[in-house]
């Protein structure tokens, strides 16, 4: 019973927000500021390793790796992905396709010293320009969702993110008592969507499943639509930003464009109004234990768009 009201919670926390989402605009609408359809056969990327680590020991090693095509950049912050080609589009992709991106890592967190913590890696779509939502920004990806026993094997984490850098601003209070007050803070924040993954246990008949993340309610994570086994294979999703300064999120089963009806979720990110979106970013997790390969995380097509239809 308490596993059924979990879920029914949670879906009608989705649902309510859903509700008082004014107006959100489809990701993919609009002008296309930046693509990458990974068509180009000689696609590369230059990984100059080793990757920055800043985050964990303040360590920026230069050069950053770049795509050939100048499209994608290494993270100073976190690092890029070990292991990062394109690769033959997965069957069921987007029509016509013939390429897609492949993702994965090894040594997460500070290269060469394996932390044994859950640990992720960022590879920036270096999308040009900083946009206010009052342009209607939006980011859309297809993402392919390997067999379960493809992914890594660590249970309960995040494993894989499609993230949207934005600039905000909350009010928080500030003081004591009759010295309390208000203030705006403005800051840098990353709403997103993730996957988390529950691996069968050895020996159960339960099957091993996984389920989207919605990053950046205003007080934490919520969870969204589970993912079966039968339901492996490829997926759309996106994030779209309107002048209400809330992030909408999509989700859709197969490589189709969104539509209307794929809105899963609508929030003010970690309850800051946004006020500008600069760009989009895919996280790859493993546990950095220098042996286990992160889940093999193919994309497609992601792009991002501003105004709308």
């Amino acid at each position: 019973m308490r596993i059924c009201f979990a879920f029914v919670l949670a879906f009608s926390c989705l649902t309510a927000s859903v509700v008082w989402a004014q107006n959100p605009v489809v990701p993919g609408q609009g002008q296309r500021i930046w693509i990458d359809d990974l068509e180009d056969e000689n696609w590369e990327y230059i990984d100059n390793h080793p990757k920055s680590s800043h985050e964990q020991d303040n360590n920026v090693r230069l050069p950053g790796g770049m795509s050939k095509n100048k499209l994608w950049g290494e993270s100073s912050k976190r690092g890029h992905p070990d292991y990062i080609r394109r690769v033959e589009t997965p069957e069921g992709g987007i029509p016509g396709s013939k390429g897609a991106l492949l993702m994965m890592t090894l040594q997460s967190n500070i290269p060469f010293r394996a932390s044994n913590e859950l640990g992720q890696d960022d590879f920036i779509c270096r999308v040009p320009g900083s946009y206010s939502v009052r342009q209607f920004p939006s980011a859309v990806t297809r993402v392919y969702l390997p067999p379960f026993d493809k992914w890594e094997q660590y249970k309960g984490a995040a494993t894989f993110g499609f993230r949207t850098t934005c600039v905000g601003s909350r009010s928080k209070k500030k003081g004591a008592g009759l010295f309390s007050y208000t203030s705006n803070e403005t800051e840098e924040n990353w709403p997103g969507i993730f996957i988390e993954f529950q691996p069968a246990k050895q020996g159960s008949e339960q099957e091993s499943k996984a389920q989207w993340i919605i990053r950046g309610a205003p007080h934490g994570d919520v969870r969204g639509p589970m993912i079966s086994v039968d339901q492996l294979g490829w997926w759309t999703i996106g994030m779209s930003f309107t002048p209400d300064g809330r992030c909408h999120y999509f989700i859709s089963e197969g490589a189709d464009d969104l539509t209307s009806k794929d809105l899963v979720a609508s929030y003010l990110p970690y309850n800051y109004k946004i006020e500008t979106v600069s760009g989009m970013f895919f996280n790859i997790f493993n546990f950095d234990n220098g042996k286990s390969w992160s889940t093999p995380w193919v994309v497609d097509d992601p792009a991002f768009y501003v105004g709308r239809r």
